[in-house]
């Protein structure tokens, strides 16, 4: 067969991602960079500070899980890249006894069909590649401003006839101040080991270290934040390696590119921000400054970085749309829905 090595797709599959594109290659299970939440696309891609009744939030920060969430169900759905797709479904119950908010989730990543051709390029049938993922998260609230939760991940990847598994956790706290408007979460996701992997070499997880914070204006239908993703790596910048160096004109010598800290910091920053009309409709947006710089056309960069979506409910449904927009010509759009069984009984 061609594809001897199945981490060559990986590679592949990394550099699409719109969470961390620049990391790619370095860990598998890619899966978990995918922000397959519509509210979290239009909020930029990252985990974001926001305590409410979205289950979808707290699945990406287990802290954020409590009890206005209880018997609810979510679904997503993300037609993404070139015919791939990915979605999730979620259950989440509340425990009165212990105060403990529980979830449990199925994701998936359908990579798609690909050919299959030996070492003359001569095509011998197809095959599919994806990942899955089995998840159980808890939170509990420390007391009225302090919340913590954990999530447990078995997560399986297959390519063709080749299989790895991992076994990962998210921690998460969060910080709220209702009387000031002021949220922050903080949150170190994939903390594990790769239990099988596709090669005789262990491959890594990806870890992240994840810091937000909003602000709700009191006398406003605003809630403006910022997420700090990637902690875990402070230069997130690189050079592009097909790009022509620049020489000096008068020495002759090639110039070095410098990075300032200013931009280091930037590839870090997703600024977002939620425009409330009420609680059954809302309007959100976002700039992902690092999936611009990464994911741009020179010549025509577009509104890459951007995403916008909005907020809806219909009668006892939560809908949620999201739109990012991954460079000229590709754009994400991720439909979420939500229900609470409690509703029903209520009416």
């Amino acid at each position: 067969m061609l594809i001897r090595k199945p981490i060559v797709l990986i590679v592949l599959f990394s550099a699409a991602l719109t969470a961390q594109a620049q990391l790619g290659g370095k860990s598998i299970f890619r899966v978990f960079d995918i922000p397959s939440s519509a509210r979290l696309v239009a909020l930029g891609g990252s985990p974001v500070a926001v305590l409410d009744n979205d289950l979808n939030l707290g699945l990406f920060n287990p802290a954020l899980l409590n009890e206005t969430m209880k018997q609810q169900v979510a679904l997503s759905y993300l037609p993404y890249v070139d015919k791939m797709n990915f979605g999730y479904a979620s259950y989440c119950h509340h425990f009165d006894s212990v105060g403990i908010t529980t979830s449990g989730s199925v994701q998936y990543v359908d990579y798609g069909t690909f050919t299959r051709t030996d070492e003359t390029g001569a095509e011998q049938g197809t095959f599919r590649a994806g990942e899955y993922v089995l998840q159980l998260g808890g939170s509990h609230a420390v007391d009225s401003l302090f919340r913590v939760g954990v999530n447990v991940k078995y997560i399986v990847s297959n390519l063709e006839n080749y299989r790895a598994n991992a076994v990962a956790a998210d921690i998460g706290g969060v910080f709220e101040k209702k009387a000031i408007g002021l949220t922050i979460a903080a949150t170190a996701r994939n903390l594990g080991f790769v239990t099988r992997s596709f090669t005789e070499t262990k491959e890594k997880l990806p870890l992240q270290l994840q810091l937000a914070a909003t602000y709700r204006f009191k006398h406003a239908p605003f809630r403006i934040g910022c997420s700090f993703d990637n902690l875990q790596q402070w230069d997130l910048t690189y050079t592009d390696p097909t790009a022509q160096a620049q020489v000096d004109p008068t020495t002759g010598q090639f110039v070095e590119e410098k990075v300032t800290t200013l931009e280091k910091s930037l590839w870090h920053l997703v600024p977002n921000a939620e425009i409330l009309f009420g609680k059954n409709f809302m309007l959100r947006v976002a700039y992902n400054y690092k999936r611009r710089q990464e994911l741009r056309l020179e010549e025509k960069p577009g509104l890459t970085g951007m995403s916008l979506g909005i907020g809806l409910k219909l009668s006892k449904f939560h809908v949620s749309y999201g739109f990012a927009q991954l460079f000229p010509g590709s754009a994400s759009n991720v439909i979420s829905v939500a229900v609470r069984f409690a509703d029903f009984k209520k009416s």
